[in-house]
């Protein structure tokens, strides 16, 4: 009997070892299943991480805080990061805080910047088209038209292939606002441009507009320009309202004059073949951003050169004058040869590009022919 008892102890207390044997084996399973998920699980997390790391772009402009530039890089801006949930910043530098114009286009160009501001008056130099933008009395005097020709995917077909040739995206066409003259005399005629140095950006056909009045054009940096009036190497200057009364040119001048001979048009530029290595999802950002930015910016930028103007005149002796029609006509017949040379300078492709914008421009003015300008920071 006590054989037995002793027997059935020994095989209880075997049994136990068996048991925890198996218990030990479960755990060691389960222990492995369970570091195998957590490190699968610390995997995709960091792989999570990465994906939602903010990535920074840079947006340079041509033009000074508070410009309409800024206003539409600032609204981008605010646009973009809304869109990424704060995937995508956008860092915005103001005019002198990288370089000239030209010098931002080249930085867009080598990558160093994401984004930015490029206006005709120096991109014309490589990429001839755009000089259609530094014609005068190409555009309607009624910017609703304006806005449908410039937004139009038959001008951005014709363009879009000459800047991805210089590892440009256009991304957009931007009107800020119609060309002002400002001087110390009246200018109502091209005899009173007869010799008068107005300053201009580099564009050839730029200088051949002024050229065509009997001017003098004189290129000057941006920066330069109020020092410029002031010391009298130049006797005047052409800008949008808002530029004029942000840079205080109207301080050294007596009379602005409003032609309505052409818009001072920008465009933004992007990285061509950063834009085109963008992940899917942020290209679209991009491309919505840009689409919804078209009626904000025609807002913006006619609220912004209104209450500049009102400002002019309440802050000094300027003299405003508009020049009628018949006044308007003159010059608009002298500038009628620059589109030659534009052609040639521009070739084919300048040529369907001109005929493009000036049959919409005379379809949806309802073949009144009425037409009037782009224009020059």
């Amino acid at each position: 009997m006590r054989i037995l008892i002793r027997w059935l102890g020994s095989l209880t207390l075997l049994m136990s070892f068996v048991l925890v044997g198996c218990s030990d084996s479960g755990d060691d399973s389960a222990n492995q299943e369970a570091n195998t998920q957590q490190q699968q699980s610390s995997s995709s997390s960091s792989e999570t991480a990465a994906k939602s790391e903010p990535v920074t772009w840079r947006f340079a402009l041509e033009e000074i805080e508070g410009s309409v530039q800024d206003a539409y890089a600032q609204e981008f801006k605010k646009r973009m990061e809304e869109k990424s949930d704060g995937q995508v910043k956008i860092e915005v530098y103001p005019y002198g805080s990288l370089g000239t114009s030209s010098q931002l286009t080249e930085l867009v160009q080598q990558k160093a910047v994401e984004l930015a501001f490029a206006s005709p008056g120096h991109l014309a130099s490589v990429i001839p088209e755009v000089g259609i933008f530094t014609l005068h009395f190409v555009l309607s005097d009624d910017n609703q038209v304006n806005k449908e020709v410039l937004s139009s995917q038959d001008v951005h077909d014709i363009l879009a292939p000459e800047y991805a040739s210089q590892n440009l995206q256009l991304l957009s066409i931007v009107p800020e606002g119609w060309m002002v003259w400002t001087a110390n005399k009246p200018l109502r005629t091209p005899a009173d441009f007869n010799d008068f140095k107005i300053r201009t950006m580099t564009s050839p056909i730029l200088t051949q507009s002024y050229e065509a009045y009997g001017a003098n054009p004189t290129p000057m940096p941006y920066s330069e320009v109020y020092s410029g009036l002031q010391l009298k190497q130049i006797e005047g200057q052409v800008n949008p309202i808002f530029a004029i009364e942000e840079m205080s040119f109207y301080e050294v001048q007596d009379y602005m004059i409003i032609a309505k001979h052409a818009q001072f048009i920008a465009t933004v530029i992007a990285n061509d073949e950063w834009y085109g290595n963008l992940p899917e999802e942020q290209r679209k950002w991009v491309d919505a951003t840009r689409d919804e930015m078209v009626d904000f910016i025609y807002d913006k930028q006619e609220e912004f050169n209104q209450q500049r103007l009102e400002k002019i005149k309440s802050n000094s002796d300027t003299e405003v004058i508009t020049l009628s029609d018949e006044e308007r006509q003159a010059f608009r017949e002298a500038s009628m040869g620059v589109r030659d040379t534009y052609v040639e300078q521009a070739g084919e492709k300048g040529q369907q590009l001109l005929d493009t914008v000036t049959s919409m421009v005379k379809e949806k003015d309802g073949g009144s022919g009425s037409e009037s300008g782009s224009g020059q920071q």
